[in-house]
């Protein structure tokens, strides 16, 4: 190869490798982010499917997040920007992935409070989990996908260069802050989604009570168990879609404007 044509190709050369490094970059964030969202993440995917939708979305984000970008540098330099990179996709991934976790903890409180968590299916990622659960789950995440999860993905991991720009480690105190308060927004959501079903556990027990105490002799226990079983079928066929629109609610607010009720 002559020196002339190396000479034209070193600008060539060049770009290549800043367009290598730049989504090397975005590839960190984006990868470990991709691990813990909501369907994109579930572990019923397969591996090379999770792969390609982390490249498609690092694809769709470099555009806009390119030239925030640090340029490369120095062997220690990359270590210190991948652990950061990659604890801040986490982060973020994290904060999404408590929603999930909302829906199973209400689909626990719901099943437990109706006799109905013996009755075990298997979850998005292969772990038993109780039916209530497994319908409000798979309902949310193609509740989600329908409403356009990958473009408010896509926004979301855009909108997280703005909060924590690239290299940039996060503040211990302020991460703190922030997950505790999405810690308790999630159990709190957790129990506003199964609090009719609470509530009628508890006027359940309280009635039980009373007529076990009118009538000792009566088996109300035999009576009184297919009766809960029923009325907590029936409450869930009639829950279960304003379950499902107040959590997809809270879940697309968050998107739109992470940690905004936040000081």
């Amino acid at each position: 190869m002559s020196p002339e044509l190396l000479a034209d190709l070193n600008p060539l050369i060049a770009l290549v490798q800043g367009s290598l490094w730049a989504g090397f970059v975005v590839f960190l964030r984006v990868g470990a982010m991709l691990a813990l969202l909501p369907l994109f993440g579930e572990m019923s995917i397969p591996a090379r499917v999770r792969l390609g939708l982390g490249i498609a979305f690092s694809l769709i984000v470099l555009p806009v997040v390119g030239d925030t970008l640090p340029p490369p540098g120095a062997s220690s330099h990359i270590l210190a920007l991948t652990l950061s990179e990659v604890a801040t996709g986490l982060a973020f991934g994290m904060f999404l992935r408590l929603f999930v976790l909302a829906l199973q903890t209400a689909g626990t409180m719901a099943a437990q409070s109706t006799s109905l968590s013996q009755l075990f299916g298997s979850g998005p990622g292969g772990e038993p989990s109780p039916a209530m659960t497994h319908v409000l789950v798979i309902g949310g995440l193609a509740l989600a996908a329908i409403l356009g999860l990958h473009v408010q993905v896509a926004a979301y991991m855009i909108q997280s260069y703005a909060l924590a720009p690239a290299g940039t480690i996060l503040d211990p105190g302020m991460l703190l802050e922030a997950g505790v308060g999405e810690v308790g927004r999630t159990f709190a959501l957790a129990f506003s989604l199964a609090a009719p079903f609470v509530a009628a556990a508890l006027l359940y027990n309280v009635t039980l009570g009373v007529i076990n105490r009118a009538m000792p002799q009566l088996m109300v226990t035999f009576i009184g168990a297919p009766a809960l079983t029923a009325g907590g079928l029936m409450l869930f066929l009639v829950a279960a879609p304003v379950m499902l629109s107040v959590w997809i609610a809270a879940f697309q607010g968050f998107m739109a404007n992470p940690f905004g009720n936040l000081p």
